[in-house]
């Protein structure tokens, strides 16, 4: 201020210097301005660093949190699928195991039926050659002289020895039934080569559950209770009281729901109408009243002439053995040992020859084939969650290929059952085309 005043007082004699000189020493402040400014930014700077090293600080200190919280969800994750993963390893191998079973149990029944097979013709040669040899021994023994002594004597026995030996053979022919045998261990070999076909397309269209685990076991053992392999102990009734069908699967995965369709939405009817509702239970009543009764008045009617035939040809034979010891020249027991022996081959070729057993089986068969189609349709229209049936259009292609129809003729024939129900009359016409 002091260089300012003195410098206005000696600028009187000339206004142009002055003005120069009052500009130069006003442009004497700016160089504090431009020193204060450099100081500001200096300052400026140093808080900038100081908030970045907090940050970079906090960055540092949070970092590694963040990264143990991600590997250890990223390991969790890992151990979850890894332990999902293993579960349906084993939930497969397991089914693959059952597989293996399914496949060995075919391979057995189909020996064990083959074996079976050649009881029954071996027994029934060898029975009848039996027979006729001891009925052709009693007639040599009676054309024989009284006086023979020993040779007659020797005829005697062997035909006594023969017919008791055909007794004993036919007594447990008939009670073991080897056609009947057979028949059995060929249905056995068919249903089970029938359950691998299954598991071989469950394997093929989806990775098997738990589920499918337990009803696989469960078909696999009932199975084996409705065809046993061994003899002794176990062997089926040859000659039950009355004639029941045969029954091969778990009832109680009749009752159980339907499978829920993956690709069925609320606002779909799964396949299924009122019409096809309709449709499937006429075909359950023709089934119920023609066909799988009719098996079982057919099983009915041979188990009991079975039964007749299977107590008619020991008998006979047994006759004849008591009779042998008394054959001689004009003697009836010659007569009775000659003829009880020839009706018991003639029986016993019948009975095992014409396999009676063997149709008896089929007929039991049969009539539980038409049990298990009934069933499965009454347990399906039972469940009134149609997204829980199986759908209806494949459902109905099954039941049509099992009764071996068509669309057209499975929808006429309901049509037909319909019709005879409304006017009182028995429907005329078997719902199967196949048995």
């Amino acid at each position: 201020m002091a260089s300012l005043t003195s410098t206005l007082m000696l600028s009187s004699s000339s206004s142009q210097c002055s003005f120069k000189r009052i500009n130069a020493s006003l442009q004497l402040p700016e160089l504090p301005k431009d020193h204060f400014t450099a100081v500001k930014t200096q300052t400026r700077k140093m808080v900038q660093g100081l908030n970045y090293l907090k940050v970079v600080d906090r960055f540092t200190n949070t970092t590694p949190v963040i990264e143990k919280n991600n590997v250890a969800t990223t390991s969790k994750n890992d151990k979850l699928s890894y332990n999902e993963s293993s579960s349906t390893s084993t939930i497969t191998a397991q089914f693959y195991a059952i597989l293996e079973a399914v496949v060995d149990r075919v391979e057995m029944h189909r020996n064990l039926g083959e074996q079976r097979d050649n009881w029954n013709s071996l027994l029934l040669n060898s029975i009848n050659m039996i027979t006729l040899t001891a009925s052709t021994m009693a007639g040599v023994a009676a054309a024989t002289t009284v006086g023979a002594g020993i040779p007659l004597l020797a005829f005697k026995l062997s035909s006594t020895l023969l017919f008791s030996a055909a007794t004993g053979m036919l007594l447990v022919m008939n009670k073991i039934q080897p056609s009947q045998l057979v028949e059995e261990q060929r249905n056995a070999a068919r249903l089970f080569r029938q359950l691998q076909g299954q598991i071989q397309t469950t394997l093929a269209l989806r990775s098997p559950t738990e589920q499918d685990v337990k009803d696989t076991m469960e078909k696999v053992l009932a199975l084996d209770k409705a065809f046993p392999l061994p003899l002794i102990g176990v062997m089926l009734e040859k000659f039950p009281e009355t004639f029941e069908p045969a029954v091969w699967w778990p009832q109680n995965q009749i009752q159980r729901s339907r499978n829920k369709s993956s690709t069925t939405s609320r606002d779909e009817k799964n396949g299924w109408s009122e019409e096809l509702e309709a449709e499937m239970r006429e075909i359950v009543e023709v089934v119920k009243e023609k066909d799988r009764e009719d098996y079982e008045r057919l099983g009915n009617l041979l188990l009991k002439i079975n039964k007749s035939l299977a107590i008619a040809g020991p008998l006979l034979t047994g006759i004849a053995a008591v009779s042998s010891p008394f054959v001689g020249n004009g003697s009836w027991a010659t007569v009775v040992a000659v003829t009880a022996g020839a009706l018991a081959s003639a029986v016993n070729a019948f009975e095992h020859g014409g396999q009676v057993g063997m149709v008896i089986e089929m007929y039991r068969n049969s009539a539980g084939f038409f049990k298990l189609m009934e069933d499965s349709i009454e347990a399906t229209l039972e469940e009134s969650d149609v997204a829980r049936r199986e759908n209806g259009e494949l459902f109905r292609m099954k039941v049509a290929l099992e009764l071996g129809r068509s669309f057209p003729q499975l929808k006429d024939i309901a049509a037909k059952s319909a019709s005879s129900r409304l006017d009182g009359t028995a429907i005329d016409e078997f719902a199967s085309k196949l048995f």
